[in-house]
């Protein structure tokens, strides 16, 4: 079964995503049969595959799922002022949070930690700056730049605070995956056996009914609307981060930024990464597009099992 995989980039609107290896499955006795929905989540163009034997029950379980998601963007959304990230970087801090945001956060630390501050949950208000039609001056960015420090932000049951005034926090390379893995694990705990989710990030419970790992698509970061290679997944998920898929207003480059330097990355083309859990593949992919090729493996190793394939501006590919 084969899929093509995506992030920002509206490839499921085009039409690359459309799994044409599982139609045959509807049709094949004594199978499964699949139940869609698409939609989105935290901005992402979204897509939920479920197979199962009773697809009315199926069907059900989805609508539940939706909630679940809905649920979810009222803790992370950037765009909701009622959110629980919203009112953290307008109030600076926050009395008994969510425990998904909690977990979220105590994550983040991890892979900061891990990746030496290339990942970084206090990047937002870099992307603040370089949101505008005009390149930010230098001067601004070396202003801002203390403000994004992961180090000075607190996560507590009881209270999550910012150390410095003005900070604030953005969690699109995390928290997509993390709402992908609760939607992946519900299902299990539900007793379905095959899925596979993409809610910004990608991760198959199971395998496809036939007893094969599903075949997601990697774009090409240099043609975007090709096929690079395919990634095999059964009971794991994929995360990819590229500039290629959201450049900046102002034309100076991508959404990804190096906390180190407040400019965006560029040394990778793109990066993929398969890990057990969506929350870390997402997390992972961020930190190694930033932090660069000969971080990766370092990088990697906090997370057994994980394994990535960069891909080099130019063109050029390799497996850590």
């Amino acid at each position: 079964m084969t899929l093509s995989r995506r992030r920002t980039l509206r490839i499921l609107a085009a039409g690359l995503a459309v799994p044409l290896g599982v139609l045959g499955l509807q049709s094949t006795q004594g199978l499964p049969r699949p139940v869609r929905w698409h939609g989105e989540a935290l901005g992402a163009v979204s897509a939920m595959t479920l197979w199962s034997v009773d697809p009315a029950r199926a069907s059900r379980a989805l609508r539940r799922m939706q909630s679940e998601i809905a649920r979810m963007e009222a803790i992370f959304s950037l765009f909701r002022p009622t959110s629980e990230l919203s009112r953290l970087n307008r109030e600076g801090r926050i009395e008994r949070p969510s425990r998904d945001m909690v977990e979220v956060l105590d994550l983040s630390r991890r892979i900061a930690e891990a990746s030496r501050g290339a990942f970084d949950p206090t990047i937002q208000p870099l992307w603040a700056l370089h949101a505008g039609s005009r390149a930010p001056d230098p001067r601004l960015i070396a202003h801002v730049l203390p403000l994004v420090d992961y180090t000075c932000l607190t996560a507590r049951r009881s209270v999550i605070r910012f150390g410095r005034p003005n900070m604030a926090a953005s969690l699109n390379g995390i928290a997509q995956g993390y709402i992908t893995d609760r939607i992946t694990e519900l299902l299990g705990n539900e007793g379905f056996e095959s899925a596979v989710i993409e809610l910004g990030e990608t991760r198959v419970l199971g395998q496809a009914p036939d007893g094969q790992p599903v075949s997601i698509g990697l774009v090409n970061p240099n043609a975007p609307a090709r096929i690079l290679s395919q990634v095999a997944l059964a009971d794991a998920a994929l995360s990819v981060s590229g500039g290629y898929g959201q450049a900046l207003p102002n034309g100076t480059g991508s959404h990804i930024f190096d906390p180190r330097n407040g400019l965006s990355a560029g040394s990778l083309s793109q990066v993929a990464v398969v890990a057990p859990k969506s929350a870390l593949a997402d997390a992972l992919s961020t930190a190694i597009c930033v932090a660069g090729e000969g971080a990766a493996k370092s990088i990697l190793s906090t997370v057994p099992a994980a394994r990535a394939i960069l891909t080099r501006p130019d063109g050029t590919s390799v497996e850590v």
